[in-house]
């Protein structure tokens, strides 16, 4: 007798290991159906960006692989969700559908879509949670409304007696599936159609596989001195799992507990570990804050910001998208971002600061941005991380937090290797003027063979002035309260 057919529908979570939905429809007695829906429509003005895509392509190729692996085939279709999970239930004798949920305000109302397309089927449907620590629901103030301060939430996190420990990879059942049409990966259209992705293939390899060995690598070499490095870019102190983490090719329950462990079994490392799992937990509260305040992607939660007097001033953004603005640790951000389509947090902050404060180019701007070109463009922390350089968010820096991007580039990139790498123009030129080449000796840009406004161009704007235009912005919209 044939086992009851399960659709398992993959979203963000293309991984075997610490899947719920894979889990359980194992459990279940199912035989399984793994079905992936492109849904470009669903995802509306939140369609995945061009860095993004191409890493998706490459997951879901891993993806395919590991399912292969088992006997399995990954169905693939495009469309919206609802519709083509029907089409799937009409085609064959799937009974249930299993699947992870997911908490962006676009994700949510997919969802909600799909329960109601399937509601007078019959069809079973089980949600469950993978793809954070805790649901967004469950971390709450004691009056039940959700926090606005890191500080607090990360408090409430810890006094949970026990996080879940990530699940094994299920063993599963042999596959009879249907006669089922599935459509190739390519006409997905995710890769780009002109090959700008070279320097992507040579930072990264997608998949779950790779996922887990980065892990490794970082809990190896990265950990034990990850307090004191993660904020150097020119060090490879961090562990660059974001991308792994945002398409699900790994569990934030797998992270933790990795970590947990290998602190453990190592005496010394209680402070590392304790500054690592702190940003998990910040990806956590990205992810609070979006589920609790959904309109943050496009509007500012601190109201008084919708009067900001942002500048329109369309040369500043282009020179700060091709990193030509003058300071060195930004354009070795934006230029890093360009060819890896990721970039360090501690020079996000710097870049992001400059955007919104030094040129006063609006905060969504700069979102859209990284939003396009991050492999790891993910809504909840894009969102909070824009909002908090910005000023106007929950738990945000205070809007006379200014970066001085010369002292930051001296503190966290000292020897100008970062720079050195990312600005190639710049590489000769002594550490001692690197981060402020337009002050070093005429005798130094000449050896160094720099033509200031011709090699490397001048700042865009004197950074003292641009902080007091900054103040004095934030000044009216304080007024006019």
């Amino acid at each position: 007798m044939r086992k009851p057919l399960a659709i398992v529908w993959f979203r963000n979570d293309l991984r075997l290991a610490d899947n719920p939905a894979l889990s359980r429809a194992v459990k279940g007695g199912f035989e399984i159906l793994p079905v992936y829906v492109h849904s470009p429509e669903d995802e509306g003005q939140w369609f995945a960006g061009a860095a993004s895509r191409w890493w998706l392509h490459h997951s879901l190729v891993a993806l395919e692989q590991s399912l292969k692996d088992t006997g399995h085939r990954l169905v693939l279709r495009k469309g919206r969700a609802g519709i083509e999970l029907m089409r799937i239930i009409q085609e064959t004798s799937a009974t249930t559908i299993f699947f992870n949920h997911r908490y962006e305000p676009w994700a949510r109302e997919q969802e909600n879509n799909v329960a109601s397309a399937l509601s007078k089927t019959g069809i079973t449907i089980f949600g469950f949670d993978s793809s954070l620590l805790f649901p967004p629901t469950q971390i709450t103030s004691s009056d039940g409304s959700p926090y606005k301060v890191f500080t607090p939430f990360w408090r409430k996190l810890l006094s949970i007696p026990e996080v879940n420990h990530p699940i094994a990879t299920p063993h599963l059942p042999p596959a009879h599936p249907p006669h089922l049409s599935s459509i190739n990966l390519n006409a997905l259209e995710l890769l780009p159609t002109f090959d700008w992705a070279a320097g992507l293939r040579a930072s990264w390899q997608p998949g779950e596989n790779a996922a887990t060995r980065r892990l490794k690598s970082f809990l190896k070499s990265c950990l034990s001195d990850y307090q004191d490095s993660r904020d150097r870019p020119d060090l490879d102190g961090v562990s660059r799992l974001s991308p792994y983490l945002h398409f699900g090719e790994i569990s934030p329950l797998t992270v933790w507990h990795s970590v947990k462990q290998h602190a453990q079994n190592k005496p010394g490392l209680d402070a590392s570990c304790k500054s690592y799992l702190k940003e998990l937990v910040w990806r956590e509260f990205a992810y609070h804050l979006l589920y609790h305040f959904p309109k943050t992607t496009d509007v500012p939660m601190r109201a008084e910001f919708d009067r900001f007097p942002w500048s329109s001033k369309a040369s500043f953004l282009k020179a700060w998208q091709a990193g030509n603005t003058g300071y060195p640790i930004v354009d070795a951000g934006i230029r890093q971002l360009w060819n890896t389509g990721w970039m360090h947090n501690r020079v996000r902050m710097i870049v992001a600061s400059f955007l919104v404060k030094d040129l006063l180019v609006s905060w969504q701007d700069g979102a859209k941005w990284f939003w396009d070109t991050l492999v790891d463009a993910d809504l909840a922390n894009n969102t909070l991380g824009w909002q908090w350089s910005a000023g106007c968010g929950a738990d945000a820096a205070p809007y006379f937090r200014i970066f001085n991007p010369v002292l930051q580039g001296k503190k966290f990139d000292p020897s100008g290797d970062y720079v050195r790498r990312w600005v190639p123009e710049l590489a000769g030129l002594p550490a001692k003027w690197m981060h402020c080449p337009w002050m070093a000796p005429q005798v130094e840009l000449a050896r160094a063979g720099i033509k200031l406004g011709g090699s490397y161009p001048l700042p865009l704007v004197d950074h003292s002035e641009a902080r007091l235009r900054a103040l004095i912005a934030f000044e009216t919209i304080k007024r006019a309260r």
